[in-house]
């Protein structure tokens, strides 16, 4: 029995697969594709939410002391929090 796309590993995925299912995002918990994590710094957070504009998967919740983290249900590591940070209070570690 094959496994339905959402249950490969991001290392299984078909070359050219493309998902058509509208809103996708919020019915399938696409984190486990990710090969790094974002890491927020709170000592240098700023609270100003550019992580959360910039983050093409939406998946940036900010939390009740206004500090921003990534959902990792739905987080695919691409990085762009940490690219568009300028604070640099976010890094990229390895999945483990």
């Amino acid at each position: 029995m094959e496994k339905h796309p959402f249950e490969l590993t991001w290392k299984e995925i078909p070359l050219g697969f493309v998902q058509t299912d509208y809103m996708s995002c919020l019915k399938n918990h696409t984190g486990s594709w990710r090969s790094e994590r974002p890491i927020w710094d709170e000592s240098h957070c700023i609270k100003c939410g550019v992580c959360y504009i910039f983050c093409p998967e939406a998946c940036i919740e900010q939390d009740e002391k206004g500090y921003f983290h990534a959902n990792l249900d739905y987080c695919k590591g691409c990085g762009v929090c940490a690219q568009e940070c300028w604070t640099g209070c976010i890094s990229l570690k390895p999945e483990e």
